[in-house]
């Protein structure tokens, strides 16, 4: 019961910071239809600007400022280059950030290193939370998962329930509707643009040091929230917010785990094969893998698996893929 409940809550508390993370990418997709290759650079950029702006003024300046400056420069983005390359398709915007996350990285690099960083929990949020038997839960982990939950309310209150939020989704499906009703769409389009990178900026600012701050995290966690979106459904903010917790719930259990994948599919095996010798080249011996060896993979066999079954995710519709 400990091993179960202590996983279940570290689980949660890593799933809702992958929705973080995924939730501007989504909100970028359904609102522009950009699949931002460059997100999870704009992560790695609000954990670097995090730890060094922490260092100036403290932890709760660097939260504070990191969201703001990769908001900014998100916008930037879009207005001086994503704008001028949405006449020539999708494609060519792909093909954008998938270079602007190469020059991000360098850039990075230049500035602070290959190596990673000793980006601080602060001390008032050090310690633990509380106690499942005896297994701690930290305060950070539960104020990373209190911050998460709240902007999820934000974003639902300011999208469904705002007239800014009413302005949004319409200039997403009628345009020109509400140009003529006198707003700026392509503002409009610029400040989703921004907010989706903001909130990777502050997810890079929380997980920076619950996780590891390097130039590698992008690439590391960047396939990751592909395959939540693309498992929730693209453009859909509630199927990422479910897929986060499955992803991260299926890795923390897999990674705690003893077990191996013979121990799980032994009922289902021939009593030769499962007495086979685990140590020649072959079935027997891919069976003696361990779960925990296998949690990094685990995300894209399931990946691969809803491509197969229902190529649209669990919340999207087939009218997104074509």
């Amino acid at each position: 019961m400990e091993f179960f409940l202590i996983n279940l809550l570290n689980g949660l508390s890593y799933g809702l910071l992958l929705f973080m993370l995924s939730a501007g990418l989504t909100l970028i997709f359904s609102m522009l239809g950009v699949l931002n290759f460059a997100h999870a650079s704009f992560y790695m950029l609000g954990a670097y600007l995090g730890y060094s702006f922490s260092g100036l003024w403290g932890y709760w300046y660097g939260l504070l400022i990191a969201p703001i400056i990769t908001a900014c420069l998100g916008m930037l983005v879009e207005r001086f280059a994503l704008r001028r390359l949405h006449v020539q398709g999708q494609l060519a915007e792909l093909l954008f950030t998938f270079g602007l996350a190469y020059v991000m990285l360098e850039i990075v690099q230049l500035i602070w290193g290959k190596l990673a960083i000793p980006y601080r929990i602060p001390d008032a949020l050090q310690g633990t939370l509380f106690t499942v038997y005896s297994s701690p839960f930290t305060i950070y982990r539960g104020f990373v998962a209190v911050l998460a939950l709240a902007m999820l309310g934000l974003m639902y209150l300011v999208l469904g329930r705002t007239r800014i939020g009413l302005v949004i989704q319409a200039a997403l499906t009628q345009p020109r509707m509400v140009e003529a009703l006198g707003h700026n769409v392509p503002r409009i389009f610029m400040w989703i643009f921004g907010l989706g990178c903001g909130l990777a900026g502050l997810a890079g600012a929380v997980g920076g040091n619950l996780l590891v701050t390097e130039p590698g995290m992008a690439a590391n966690v960047g396939s990751i929230i592909f395959v939540v979106i693309v498992l929730g459904g693209i453009g859909s903010l509630s199927g990422s917010f479910l897929a986060s917790m499955l992803i991260a719930l299926l890795q923390t259990f897999a990674v705690t785990s003893d077990l191996s994948l013979l121990d799980v599919f032994k009922p289902f095996l021939s009593a030769p094969l499962a007495a086979d010798n685990v140590g020649t080249f072959g079935l027997s011996g891919l069976l003696n893998l361990r779960l925990s060896q296998m949690a990094p993979v685990l995300p894209f066999i399931i990946l691969l698996l809803m491509l197969i079954w229902r190529p649209h995710g669990l919340f999207g519709t087939k009218s997104e893929v074509n």
